[in-house]
């Protein structure tokens, strides 16, 4: 009987294909724009892993912005992308462990094209 699902291999191999914001390509200010099939998130860059963030979660209940880390993105479960900080397809996982619903859209804003 084949199992329905899929492997790690698998999700190794396809997740070079996402549309993603990587880490090590973020400096200090930069903006990252992720929308949610719920939410929109405002992701600004801070510095040493933190990040302040609004919207989505954190403004329903009024904790907008909140500075915190972002371990990576998951695909819903507990396989964690470590080297991103947001991708279409996952789901954030936010250092206080809120996990968003699947990103649609994911925009990266560098400081100096910002207003």
């Amino acid at each position: 009987m084949q199992k329905i699902g899929y492997s790690l291999d698998k999700i190794i191999e396809n997740s070079s294909d996402l549309k993603q914001v990587l880490k090590d390509d973020l400096r200090s200010g930069d903006l990252i724009v992720a929308a949610t099939r719920n939410s929109v998130y405002y992701i600004k860059v801070i510095d040493n892993g933190n990040y302040r963030v609004s919207g989505g979660w954190f403004e329903k209940r009024c904790l907008s912005p909140m500075i915190l880390t972002i371990p990576g993105c998951t695909w819903g479960g507990k396989i964690i992308k470590k080297d991103i900080v947001a991708a279409c397809g996952m789901c954030i996982e936010f250092g206080n462990r809120i996990v968003t619903t699947p990103i649609q859209k994911v925009y990266k804003l560098p400081l100096e094209v910002q207003n």
